[in-house]
């Protein structure tokens, strides 16, 4: 089993501020959604005669991506507040660097919805993978409620382990309290491997028959065929 080594950037840090495996932290939202497709009355969908529309909670590739790889949290309550028409940003006693404000990013391409105001977190645990692995650090994947948006990166953690400073971006209007323990970025580590692209343009007859295909395998009354037959269940500890 390979390993992600975790270790510690600050002496403020405890148990309650380590970086913990995904599944541990899976948003409220996602884990009280029905099982079965709603519409907008909350009326199930009836996709055949006796058959629900299975919903997103039933998707596998969908929870895959919240259960893959390991989750940073805030170790602390970082409150944003408004002074002189400007937002600003404070930690708690320990971890006042934890984050910060930033110079504008000028040519960055800065998100939909967000402010132009630019803050950076530092983490308070850096990681090691071994060797040939490197890590996509990223926003906590489908997390959109979250008030503030993570920029993403890929970083060679076989051989740079130290933790670095992380742009985001806050939501426009977005004033109050990020609580201690909120995910602020997901870890996914992965083998590094040479790819090349191949194409291959299909005549509609084969189109038609890799569909036909597909569908008679997965799409047949009350689904869940993909979880039983293909899916493959990944662990991180």
């Amino acid at each position: 089993m390979n390993k992600i080594g975790f270790w510690s950037n600050r002496t403020s840090n405890d148990d309650s501020t380590i970086p913990v495996p995904a599944k541990k932290i899976i948003p409220e939202w996602f884990a009280n959604a029905k099982k079965y497709w709603k519409d907008e009355d909350d009326k199930e969908f009836i996709v055949a005669p006796g058959e629900k529309g299975l919903g997103f909670k039933s998707c596998p590739a969908l929870l895959d991506t919240f259960t893959a790889g390991y989750l940073l949290v805030t170790p602390c309550d970082v409150v944003v507040y408004k002074q002189d028409n400007k937002r600003l940003i404070v930690s708690s006693p320990g971890f006042d660097d934890f984050c910060e404000a930033r110079p504008y990013m000028g040519e960055f391409n800065y998100p939909h919805g967000y402010g132009k105001d630019s803050f950076h977190w530092f983490p308070s645990w850096g990681f090691d993978l071994p060797e040939g692995y490197s890590a996509l650090v990223l926003h906590p994947i489908n997390r959109y409620e979250l008030p503030f948006l993570t920029t993403n990166g890929i970083i060679d953690s076989d051989r740079y382990g130290s933790p670095g400073l992380m742009p985001f971006f806050l939501k426009e209007g977005f004033i109050g309290v990020i609580p201690k323990g909120t995910p602020f970025a997901q870890i996914i580590p992965f083998k590094r491997e040479e790819w090349k692209a191949e194409y291959k343009f299909l005549e509609e007859k084969q189109m038609i028959e890799r569909h036909e295909k597909t569908a008679g395998k997965y799409r047949v009354p009350f689904g869940g065929i993909y979880k039983r037959q293909t899916w493959v269940q990944k662990k991180y500890e």
